[in-house]
C-alpha cells in the first residue's frame, strides 16, 4: 500500500486533471522530497500532467539578449542591475537585422519560440519600440519562429503596438511571491508587474509568465508563488532556478539541490497544469547529469542555447536527452 506521501501526491495529481489546484500546506511538504521513494511519486504525478496536456511533445524556446545591461531596478538576482558590480556586458539595442539574424539561428537550432529580451524598467519606446516590431514584423513574415518579447513593465498601448506587429506571446515573470517580493525588489512592485500581465493578456498576447525558485523563500512561499502565477492563467510558465551570480546580494546563496528543483518542478505543473512548464535558468547549474529526469517531472519545454548573462547548453544536446526518453520535439514552425 502506498504511504500518506504518495497517496497526497497522486490524489493532487488526479485533482489536477479536474482542475482542482492542491492544498498549500500538503504542497509545501512535498517541495521537500525525503528519499527516492518520494521523488518517485512526484515524478508519476507530474509526467502524467505533462502526457495529459502536451503529450510526449517538448517545446524548445531561444532568447537573444538585445539590450544588456546598465538596468534601473534593483532585482536582487539580476547580473544586469546597475546597483550591482558584475561582469554582465553592457550594450545598446541590438539592430532590427541582427535580432532578426538571431532569431533564424534560433530556428535552425530547433527552437519553436524566439524572445526578444531588453534590460530595463520598461517597454523600450520610440525609435527602440519601432526597432523591435520592425524584427518582429520580419519574423514573423518569414514563418520560421514564433515572436516573443521581455521588454519590462508595458502599458497598453505598447501593447497594442507590439501585438499590431506580430508578437505572438509576452513574457513577464513575478519572480516571486508576494509576502517575500519585497525582499527582492525595491524600484518597482509585485502590482505592477500583475498589471503589465494583464495588459499584455488584454492586448490579444499569450502570457508567459513564471519566477524564481530558492531565492531564500521558504517552502510555503514557493508555493505562495506557484498560486499567484496559477491566478495569471499563463499559457507558459518558466520555472528558473537561481544560479548566484557574483556582485548580487544574493550571490551567498546556496544552489537548491537537484531533488528540491525536481519537486518544484512538479509542484508547480500541479497548480498549472495546461500550461507549458518550462524549465530555464539555473536548470545546468541545479540539476546537472539529473537535468533529463526534469521531463519526468512536468516539464513540457526548455530553454535552449545562452542565457542573458550566463552559458546554456546546445540544442543539440537536449535533443538527446528527448530521445533517450521517447520524447520528440515540437515542430520548430510559426503560427501564422
Amino acid at each position: 500500500m502506498a504511504d500518506d506521501f504518495t497517496q497526497q501526491v497522486r490524489q493532487a495529481a488526479q485533482a489536477a486533471l479536474r482542475g482542482q489546484r492542491p492544498d498549500p500546506e500538503q504542497a509545501a511538504l512535498w517541495l521537500e522530497p525525503q528519499g527516492l521513494d518520494q521523488l518517485a511519486a512526484l515524478l508519476e504525478a507530474g509526467s502524467l500532467l505533462r502526457r495529459a496536456h502536451q503529450g510526449d511533445e517538448v517545446e524548445f524556446c531561444a532568447i537573444v539578449n538585445a539590450r544588456s545591461g546598465r538596468c534601473s531596478e534593483d532585482c536582487a538576482f539580476c547580473a544586469q542591475s546597475a546597483h550591482y558590480k558584475t561582469q554582465a556586458e553592457v550594450y545598446p539595442l541590438l539592430g532590427a537585422g541582427e535580432i532578426v539574424a538571431r532569431g533564424r539561428a534560433a530556428a535552425a537550432a530547433g527552437a519553436r519560440r524566439f524572445g526578444i529580451v531588453t534590460s530595463g524598467r520598461g517597454c523600450a519606446q520610440g525609435q527602440a519600440l519601432d526597432d523591435i516590431c520592425r524584427a518582429v514584423e520580419r519574423l514573423r513574415q518569414e514563418g520560421r519562429v514564433s515572436p516573443c518579447a521581455s521588454l519590462g513593465l508595458l502599458a497598453p498601448e505598447q501593447a497594442r503596438r507590439l501585438a499590431d506587429a506580430g508578437l505572438v506571446r509576452y513574457h513577464h515573470n513575478l519572480e516571486a511571491a508576494p509576502s517575500f517580493y519585497p525582499k527582492i525588489c525595491s524600484t518597482h512592485s509585485l502590482e505592477e508587474r500583475v498589471r503589465t500581465v494583464r495588459n499584455a493578456r488584454e492586448a490579444g498576447l499569450e502570457i508567459c509568465c513564471g519566477g524564481i525558485v530558492g531565492l531564500g523563500e521558504s517552502l510555503a512561499q514557493r508555493v505562495e508563488l506557484a498560486a499567484a502565477i496559477a491566478a495569471l492563467e499563463p499559457d507558459s510558465l518558466p520555472l528558473n532556478f537561481l544560479n548566484p551570480i557574483p556582485g548580487t546580494p544574493l550571490e551567498h546563496l546556496p544552489l537548491l539541490t537537484p531533488l528540491q528543483a525536481l519537486a518544484a518542478v512538479a509542484v508547480f505543473r500541479m497548480f498549472v497544469p495546461r500550461a507549458h512548464l518550462r524549465t530555464c535558468g539555473g536548470r545546468l547549474q541545479v540539476l546537472g547529469r539529473l537535468s533529463p529526469l526534469m521531463y519526468l517531472a512536468g516539464s513540457s519545454a526548455t530553454m535552449v542555447g545562452d542565457y542573458l548573462t550566463t552559458q546554456g547548453r546546445q540544442a543539440s544536446e537536449d535533443l538527446e536527452d528527448l530521445r533517450a526518453l521517447g520524447l520528440r520535439p515540437a515542430a520548430a514552425v510559426a503560427a501564422s
